[in-house]
C-alpha cells in the first residue's frame, strides 16, 4: 500500500508541475504576441502609439515626447526591419527591480537595413486588465 501511495503522490507532483509549465507557456505565448504587436508599431515609426499601448509602468517612466525623441534618434536610423525571430522567452514573477507582477522577458534576434545583427529585449507585463503590455524595451 505504501508504494501505491508514493506512486500516486509522484503522479500528482508530475501533473501539477506540467500544469504549471503549461500555464507559464500560455502566458509566455500571450506575452510574445503582445511584444510582436507592439514592435510592429515601433517598426512603422508609430512611436507615440507604441507609448500609448505600453504598460502603465512604461508610461509612468517617461513622457510620450521623450519616448518619441529617443526612438527617432536610436530606432529610426536602423532602417527597415529585415527579420525578427524569438531567441528566448522567460516568465518571471517577481522581476527584480520592478513592481510586483507577472512578466515575460522576450529576446528577439533582429536584422535591419542598417544594422544586420541586433538583440531586442522586450518585457511585457500582465496588467490588472488582464492584458499583456510592454513595460520595457532594450536593444543591443
Amino acid at each position: 500500500m505504501g508504494l501505491k501511495v508514493l506512486c500516486f503522490v509522484c503522479v500528482v507532483f508530475v501533473v501539477a508541475g506540467c500544469a504549471s509549465d503549461e500555464d507559464h507557456g500560455g502566458k509566455e505565448q500571450a506575452a510574445v504576441a503582445a511584444a510582436e504587436k507592439w514592435l510592429e508599431r515601433v517598426d512603422a515609426g508609430e512611436y507615440r502609439t507604441s507609448w500609448q499601448e505600453a504598460s502603465e509602468v512604461f508610461r509612468a517612466s517617461m513622457t510620450a515626447d521623450r519616448w518619441e525623441q529617443s526612438m527617432r534618434k536610436v530606432h529610426a536610423p536602423l532602417g527597415k526591419l529585415l527579420s525578427r525571430e524569438v531567441r528566448s522567452k522567460k516568465y518571471m514573477s517577481p522581476l527584480p527591480g520592478a513592481p510586483d507582477g507577472e512578466y515575460v522577458i522576450v529576446e528577439f534576434d533582429a536584422s535591419y537595413e542598417n544594422r544586420r545583427q541586433a538583440v531586442e529585449t522586450v518585457t511585457p507585463m500582465l496588467e490588472k486588465s488582464g492584458e499583456w503590455r510592454v513595460s520595457g524595451y532594450y536593444m543591443q
